[in-house]
């Protein structure tokens, strides 16, 4: 599973509005970079308390880029 369905697996699992998840992925010299654009009203949802399921998901991303040996990070936009 590639960290962008991952990404977009994830979050419209926690959202009320799946059909405005997006996920792009931008490369760059640092490494890959998943921009994940949500819904307005679902942004406290992915963000979570204290940036909990936020951080759960960028752990998720670690195990994915360790296997892939690439450099991957989260922006929530």
């Amino acid at each position: 599973m590639s960290a962008e369905s991952l990404v977009e697996y994830v979050a419209k699992a926690l959202v009320d509005e799946p059909d405005a998840v997006e996920v792009k992925a931008i490369d760059d010299q640092d490494g890959r970079v998943i921009e994940l654009h949500v819904a307005e009203t679902d942004m406290g949802k992915v963000i979570g308390r204290n940036g909990s399921v936020a951080k759960a998901m960028r752990t998720l991303l670690k195990v994915v880029a360790a296997r892939e040996g690439a450099s991957i990070s989260l922006e929530i936009v």
